[in-house]
């Protein structure tokens, strides 16, 4: 596509802005080519819980006590980046994950959680085929409020690459 023939031009359903320099956008529907985009999802993806399913199998739970959790993640291809390092998105998940699990070790099963607000940091990055220790532990519990923190480190050397933090408010069932 020209730059001049972009005044009112999309593709597919994108717009793109005149503003935008013909190498900068080359560049970027590139990307998204590599990536895939636009390519058809198997159905196998396209079933209910398909990415819960996912990180689950990449976690193996090693020790749970009450208000701490540790699990070994291993970084396998399907949760990769196109860069080859764990994909953010999987960070997020497992923090997600983790974070409920280490919650319920100290909230009664008659409150209901809802998550608040999630943040992580990417510090570094955790190759393909890697082991990695994700530590969670409570750090705020309140009658209505609870904070997790979880940490990613790698097996062999220790070295943190991801923290999460958590937030969760508790909401007690109404009983009628």
């Amino acid at each position: 596509m020209k730059v001049s023939d972009r005044a009112s031009a999309s593709e597919g359903e994108v717009t793109i802005s005149r503003e935008i320099p013909e190498s900068h956008l080359s560049k970027t529907l590139s990307f998204f080519r590599l990536q895939g985009h636009r390519a058809d999802l198997p159905a196998v993806f396209q079933e209910k819980d398909f990415y819960s399913h996912l990180i689950r199998g990449i976690l193996q739970v090693k020790r749970v006590d009450r208000g701490r959790l540790s699990c070994l993640l291993s970084v396998e291809p399907a949760v990769a980046n196109y860069y080859g390092g764990l994909h953010g998105g999987a960070v997020a998940a497992a923090v997600d994950l983790v974070s409920i699990a280490c919650a319920r070790t100290v909230v009664a099963e008659d409150k209901e959680l809802f998550l608040g607000e999630l943040s992580m940091s990417y510090l570094s990055v955790a190759p393909a085929k890697a082991e990695v220790v994700v530590d969670a532990s409570v750090v705020r519990s309140g009658r209505n409020v609870m904070v997790i923190a979880v940490e990613f480190k790698m097996k062999k050397t220790s070295k943190l690459i991801y923290t999460g933090r958590a937030t969760f408010y508790n909401m007690p069932i109404a009983k009628l």
